[in-house]
């Protein structure tokens, strides 16, 4: 991901979270996220992310459609040793044509290729699709659950978690 890229990711980033949040968080909270307070926020913490830290973006026909984000993963203040899959974002239309599949699998082979033996990620509790889409690359719920509140409203998280390189179904789809 280059700094160029930043007003496309926060773009993907407020438009997926509007479309895939619309019934799992208020309203009126997703209606007024902003692209330019997203991309303003990107601009000025870009590159700071930390050794380990890989922003990738998809591209098709040159324009950015995705972008997945990875590092190490800590619990509390202690590294892990396994990688966190930060973000992973697919506009839109591009959503079932295999660019969150390709992200995912590239941010996986990078967290390897680091020595992570294994990955972990948070996604809302009911969020099934995307659930659904980790459990078919191998990445399960393993029980932890976080509390995220939304403008008053509780939209639990889930922790997913599993053994790198990812396989299941997913792998034998690539």
């Amino acid at each position: 991901m280059a700094l160029a890229d930043v007003e496309r990711v926060s773009e993907i980033r407020v438009r997926g979270w509007q479309w895939a949040y619309r019934g799992l968080m208020p309203q009126a909270y997703l209606d007024a996220l902003s692209v330019a307070e997203d991309a303003e926020r990107r601009r000025a913490g870009f590159g700071e992310g930390g050794p380990g830290v890989v922003n990738l973006v998809a591209e098709r026909a040159g324009t950015v459609v995705g972008r997945a984000a990875q590092g190490p993963d800590r619990d509390g203040e202690v590294l892990t040793g396994d990688a966190e899959l930060y973000a992973l974002y697919v506009s839109v239309e591009h959503i079932g044509t295999g660019v969150g599949r390709a992200l995912l699998e590239e941010a996986a082979r990078r967290a390897e290729a680091l020595g992570h033996p294994g990955m972990r990620l948070w996604v809302l509790k009911d969020n099934v699709p995307a659930r659904r889409f980790y459990a078919r690359a191998g990445l399960h719920a393993d029980g932890a659950e976080e509390p995220f509140e939304v403008a008053g409203v509780a939209v639990p998280e889930v922790r997913h978690r599993g053994r790198l390189p990812l396989g299941g179904s997913f792998r034998a789809a690539l």
